[in-house]
């Protein structure tokens, strides 16, 4: 049975946000839960909701609460559900701000049909979808002052099984692959990934990769 994946619209140009549902709805694996038209409306219906989606598509530019704002308030109350970044601006910066306030990927209203949908996909498979234009500008941003993450750590900060499951996560293969792959029970795995997490203090595994990339742990060609 194919597993469906929960969706919240959140847009305040309701004709371009409509287009989205209308397109969306006609996937099988794809079910609309919710729309709101800005920040504060979404957080009112995840604050008082049974039902939470798996994926927000979110607009950056919005009135009362921006999709910026709204993005950090739900990667610490809400961290298992993703974000994707649906917004005109296409800009290194508000790229690189998005993925760092953690948005689990990045797509200008201008792609395609079937690059948002992909983009879905991949993100409900892998927590994150990073095209290469994204990862160039992730790791050029690594020694920025204002990186937020550590640029340096001790030889034993990671075990060495930590390290090759993080490799395989940023290779965007699933839980039950990593365990083939490493010869590992999906439990163990799992226990790898939190620890990973706490260790690099990411909310997700989108946090994750970019740690990942901006201390250049993974090769870049491997992603």
């Amino acid at each position: 049975m194919m597993d469906v994946i929960k969706i919240l619209l959140v847009d305040d140009e309701i004709l371009f946000r409509k287009g989205i549902y209308f397109l969306l709805q006609r996937e099988e694996n794809i079910e609309i839960i919710h729309e709101a038209s800005d920040g504060e409306e979404l957080l009112t219906f995840l604050n008082s909701s049974n039902e939470l989606p798996d994926i927000i598509l979110m607009d950056l530019k919005m009135p009362l609460l921006n999709g910026v704002e709204a993005t950090k308030i739900i990667r610490n109350e809400f961290p298992n559900i993703k974000i994707i970044a649906l917004t005109s601006y296409n800009t290194d910066t508000f790229i690189a701000n998005m993925i760092n306030v953690g948005a689990s990927s990045y797509l200008i209203k201008n792609a395609t049909p079937t690059e948002m949908i992909a983009t879905i996909n991949e993100v409900a498979k892998n927590g994150f979808y990073y095209n290469d234009a994204i990862i160039k500008i992730i790791n050029s941003g690594r020694s920025s002052s204002n990186s937020k993450f550590k640029s340096q750590f001790d030889n034993d900060f990671m075990t060495s099984r930590e390290k090759e499951v993080l490799s395989l996560i940023c290779q965007q293969k699933s839980t039950n692959e990593i365990g083939e792959i490493l010869f590992l029970s999906p439990r163990t795995v799992e226990g790898h990934r939190n620890n990973l997490l706490l260790k690099t203090e990411s909310k997700n595994i989108a946090g994750l990769v970019v740690y990942a990339i901006q201390n250049k742990l993974v090769e870049l060609d491997k992603i």
